[in-house]
């Protein structure tokens, strides 16, 4: 008997998916804050942020997106671009990649391996695009804890960068 309930599946996303994103990630500031950190994401939930569910609906109609599910339910997205958003201040790469823009999963799933699954994925995407470069930037502040969550999961740490004052940290993959 198959068990769909534990199976993470991974589909394409689309814009109907823009509320359980919102979803996610505003959960995600709560369980951040819950924690003491403030800094990463602010305190405002995403969905109040402006220009925070146009991002979203933009991500979903413009981008490559990626919705993971549980029995059917959406429990994280994953969403890849052809490189940074401009608005970084992260070097090019120097040669053909894919970009990972978002990756969010719901806390109540949290240690079910989805973001894991996602990120597998997403190699797995760049590889059949004829890509070798998979590259993700992350918040490098803290303990440092996002930054060893990608590492673990096959990525290098290249270069820090600030953008304001938010530390940030870019990591590399080759899929080839």
């Amino acid at each position: 008997m198959n068990d769909t309930t534990h199976t993470i599946r991974i589909r394409p996303g689309d814009p109907a998916d823009a509320p359980a994103v919102l979803d996610m990630l505003d959960a995600a500031v709560v369980w951040m804050n819950g924690r003491g950190n403030t800094e990463q994401w602010g305190t405002t939930p995403y969905s109040r942020r402006p220009g925070g569910v146009a991002r979203v609906e933009r991500y979903l109609t413009e981008n490559a997106p990626f919705i993971a599910e549980l029995g059917g339910a959406p429990v994280g997205a994953l969403v890849l671009d052809s490189g940074p958003s401009s608005q970084m201040p992260i070097a090019p790469a120097g040669e053909p990649e894919r970009y990972v823009r978002l990756l969010i999963s719901d806390r109540r799933h949290a240690g079910r391996g989805i973001g894991a699954a996602l990120l597998s994925h997403a190699a797995e995407e760049t590889r059949r695009a004829g890509v070798g470069l998979l590259r993700v930037d992350c918040w490098a502040g803290g303990g440092g804890e996002l930054v060893a969550f990608y590492e673990r999961n096959g990525f290098t740490s290249t270069e820090r960068f600030l953008s304001g004052a938010w530390p940030g940290q870019v990591l590399a993959r080759r899929v080839d």
